[in-house]
């Protein structure tokens, strides 16, 4: 005899998680950090309450997919679970930037565009959640390592611990970064892109939605790219500088 689920969590429990989290790192794990960076850090804390389960989660959700094509199956339950815990996570990270940081357009717009894709995969379609999963497992995967990475940053200046882990970090990171942002992301963004083309996901993804989740993902990776590129110029830039003196 199979147990009952007496609780299964729901969007709303989600975000109230994420919430709460971001006020705990605001007001307890950073209360000694200064109002420029403070808001900036308790964004990086509920960034690694959201990346690392979602990456197991994600891995969880493809290996018990009962769909036949990964891109037009129906939503399994869990997947859905999967989307409403992004969903919560960046409802509470879009709330963080439009208070504090109204004029960062691009997050803002990022965070919209990325909302759009999990509410409709999850609330209007109800298909396809497969291939939206495996791409948030890709963006997620780095997400830890850079969110770690941004903390060292804010405190470089005024910790040499903080400094060389951010040193350590950084070429490693945007090596990662890139090989899943900017190789294999868009190697399943084409392998994707061509299988809606073909016309092979029939009435079960309606063009409007994959049309319009394809160029959101897509103008998403390009972002990444020109995001490390300029990174890895920089940080080339730095050893180069280093090297003179």
């Amino acid at each position: 005899m199979e147990t009952p689920i007496l609780f299964t969590p729901t969007l709303p429990t989600f975000f109230t998680m994420f919430l709460l989290i971001y006020l705990l790192a605001r007001f307890m794990l950073f209360r000694n950090w200064g109002p420029k960076h403070r808001p900036e850090a308790s964004s990086c804390v509920i960034s690694l309450a959201h990346s690392t389960p979602v990456v197991f989660m994600a891995i969880h959700a493809l290996i018990h997919s009962q769909g036949t094509s990964i891109f037009a199956s129906m939503n399994t339950a869990f997947e859905d679970t999967v989307l409403e815990y992004s969903i919560a996570y960046f409802l509470v990270d879009l709330l963080h930037y439009l208070i504090f940081y109204p004029t960062q357009v691009l997050f803002i717009l990022h965070h919209l565009a990325t909302l759009y894709v999990f509410t409709t995969c999850r609330y209007v379609v109800h298909h396809g959640a497969d291939a939206i999963i495996v791409l948030l497992f890709l963006a997620e995967i780095t997400s830890g390592c850079q969110n770690v990475w941004t903390l060292a940053s804010f405190q470089r200046a005024n910790s040499a611990s903080a400094a060389k882990l951010y040193d350590f970090l950084s070429p490693r990171f945007y090596a990662f970064y890139s090989v899943f942002r900017g190789v294999l992301g868009p190697l399943f963004m084409f392998k994707m892109g061509l299988f809606y083309v073909s016309g092979a996901a029939g009435d079960e993804v309606p063009t409007w939605a994959w049309a319009s989740w394809m160029v959101v993902i897509v103008t998403a990776i390009c972002v990444s790219i020109l995001w490390v590129l300029d990174h890895w110029k920089d940080w080339y830039r730095d050893r180069v500088e280093k090297k003179e003196k």
